[in-house]
């Protein structure tokens, strides 16, 4: 039992890590698929461009829509802010609002960058993007001290089907490769030296101490669990009493429910300061003085929105 609890303790502290390692495994896996299964260089001095382009740049904004569209963090910023856009800046803190678009695009663009970084270091796409190039400085880059030849056939060196000698083929195919991982790899150093950077900065601006930003972290991570449990229980509760009330035909029970303006109180965003003691904005609203304890016992269907309302 001390074993697992071990072990549990361990996955809970490196979940991070062992989540991009998670999905660092499945692009490769994705890439690895796409090059061997649906990916087919055309060949062609029109095409290749646009035909290798779209494979190394498709899928990774896909991934960066996915990213921003599975960002909890996001939709908790934007949700309602058409209809009330002060919601944007609680409080007047619009900073806070851009450090948050900031956090939720540099986490939408993890997977992009590491697909990116994949299938540069594969090479397969890169290689027939750019021998799809018909600018003279590219074409003359990879032609030079080359046959005549090299210029009508650099389109077909990645097919491997091209006219010209074997050696300078494969020379042209190394040299495509070599290209391609070398932009890769300056991917990969430029990415590990922002997140550096982006981490030491964030931290050097932190306004409590390391221990404590630990402490906080641990606690959001608890109140999500928490909620997502009180929010299951309690709507499990109400769809009972709601159904009971029906098939009885009998007035419903009274059960005391947050109201509107609670809900918005709690789901704005909340930036750590020094005069209040809080970790999160349901922290700071439980402890206020004045908060409001009305419930909302009759919610209201609003058709223009299309959401209930009290």
């Amino acid at each position: 039992m001390d074993a697992f609890q071990t072990v549990l303790r361990f996955v809970m502290n490196q979940k991070a890590t062992i989540g991009y390692s998670f999905m660092a495994i499945l692009t490769i896996g994705g890439e690895r698929i796409f090059s061997m299964v649906s990916f087919q260089c055309p060949c062609n001095r029109s095409q290749n461009f646009s035909y290798g382009l779209t494979f190394l740049l498709g899928p990774a904004v896909v991934l960066l829509a996915l990213g921003f569209f599975f960002s909890t963090r996001m939709w908790r910023l934007f949700t309602g802010c058409c209809l009330n856009p002060l919601k944007l800046c609680p409080r007047g803190n619009c900073l806070g609002c851009t450090a948050v678009l900031l956090k939720v695009a540099a986490g939408a663009c993890v997977a992009p960058v590491m697909w990116l970084c994949v299938a540069l270091l594969n090479g397969t796409f890169y290689e027939c993007a750019v021998s799809g190039l018909d600018d003279n400085l590219v074409v003359n880059l990879f032609c030079k001290n080359k046959t005549l030849m090299c210029r009508a056939e650099l389109a077909r060196v990645p097919c491997k089907r091209s006219k010209l000698p074997a050696d300078e083929s494969m020379e042209l195919l190394l040299m495509f490769r070599a290209q391609s991982q070398i932009l890769g790899w300056c991917i990969i150093v430029v990415a590990a030296i922002a997140g550096l950077v982006g981490t030491c900065y964030k931290n050097c601006r932190s306004q409590v101490s390391y221990l404590q930003l630990t402490f906080w972290k641990r606690y959001i991570e608890k109140e999500k669990e928490q909620f997502e449990a009180f929010a299951t229980e309690y709507a499990d509760k109400l769809a009972k009493r709601n159904l009971k009330s029906f098939f009885e035909n009998c007035d419903p029970e009274v059960f005391p429910f947050p109201n509107h303006r609670s809900w918005e109180e709690i789901s704005a965003l909340y930036t750590f300061s020094n005069s209040e003691q809080y970790y999160s904005t349901l922290q700071r609203y439980v402890e206020r003085s004045d908060r409001d304890y009305s419930s909302e016992k009759r919610p209201v269907l609003d058709v223009e929105h299309g959401f209930e309302m009290s």
